[in-house]
């Protein structure tokens, strides 16, 4: 069975829940929702295990807090041997309007401190990896106080379908792979 790491990066606790940055956290619920799977506490992460068509998608959400969340890809990366060409991790994205999906097999970490720890612990840019944005709708000197804000409530209607569509992009990116995934969901 092939295996595949999905990685929603997001700060634990209730206060972060409903919150931008947390929109990895976010999406992995609803594709474990789709699966009737549930996640439970392990090692440096919540964890799930979904089986579809032969291939095992082992989603974590670190509870390291966002910017030590290579700590977690690492550990779980080793404990499942998974290859990093089949890790996927998603994160929230200022630069990319409100509810696009841009899926990439390799970049920088675009200022995104979850990303940047994730490249220091793994010792490369070259990982798989889904933004998805998040808009920047705030002033000067706030992207702090906008990423940690919650949804408004329109935002959060629409998220509803997005957060499907995010949960048939993981699916893809398992069973067809990214280059197709990319063509299928970027921009969308």
């Amino acid at each position: 069975m092939r295996k595949f790491l999905v990685v929603g990066l997001g700060n634990p606790g209730l206060k972060y829940d409903d919150t931008r940055h947390n929109i990895g956290f976010q999406i992995l619920d609803e594709f474990a929702k789709i699966a009737e799977a549930n996640f439970e506490s392990d090692k440096l992460a919540e964890v799930c295990k979904i089986n579809i068509k032969g291939r095992q998608f082992v989603c974590i959400k670190p509870q390291t807090f966002m910017n030590l969340s290579g700590k977690a890809v690492r550990y779980w990366m080793q404990k499942e041997n998974i290859d990093i060409n089949n890790i996927l991790v998603i994160t929230d994205d200022i630069n990319i309007d409100f509810g696009m999906i841009r899926i990439k097999g390799k970049g920088s970490d675009g200022g995104h401190n979850g990303l940047k720890h994730i490249q220091e612990v793994l010792n490369t840019t070259k990982y798989p990896r889904f933004r998805f944005g998040v808009g920047s709708d705030f002033g000067r000197g706030q992207q702090v106080d906008y990423v940690l804000g919650t949804w408004s409530d329109e935002e959060r209607e629409y998220l509803k379908t997005r957060k499907k569509t995010c949960a048939e992009a993981i699916k893809s990116f398992g069973l067809v792979g990214i280059n197709q995934t990319m063509n299928q969901y970027n921009g969308k």
